[in-house]
């Protein structure tokens, strides 16, 4: 059993940055971070192996967020900067404890969820 807490939403103006949070508690193969925008689905913003740190991103968001994981502290991070509004939405932080059977932003990849930290970003 996984336990996930998110932290570090808000809002902040365009051109902005936020720093996202997710304590996990037992062990993971690999964490990512999602969104869910009202009316939209939820997407895969970007995924993180725990044991050799590889990195992958939505094209959305590269070369504008980080996801890195310190391991020692159980915590997930999203350093998102160069906020756009469209970034708005609920983030969630997710993890499996097994192989990947589908593609890594498919939702139904991950058998644990947090409760979601809410990201507004204004023009």
């Amino acid at each position: 059993q996984v336990h996930l807490v998110e932290s570090g939403g808000g809002s902040v103006q365009a051109g902005g940055s936020l720093r996202l949070s997710c304590t996990a508690s037992g062990s993971t193969y690999s964490m990512g971070w999602f969104r869910q925008a009202p009316g939209k689905e939820r997407e895969g913003v970007a995924r993180i192996f725990t044991a050799s740190g590889a990195t992958t991103y939505a094209d959305s968001v590269k070369g504008r967020f980080t996801v890195s994981r310190d391991n020692p502290k159980n915590t997930l991070y999203l350093q998102m900067n160069s906020l756009k509004p469209e970034d708005t939405a609920m983030y969630y932080c997710a993890a499996k404890t097994g192989g990947y059977n589908g593609a890594w932003y498919r939702v139904d990849q991950y058998n644990y969820w947090g409760q979601g930290t809410q990201v507004t970003v204004s023009s």
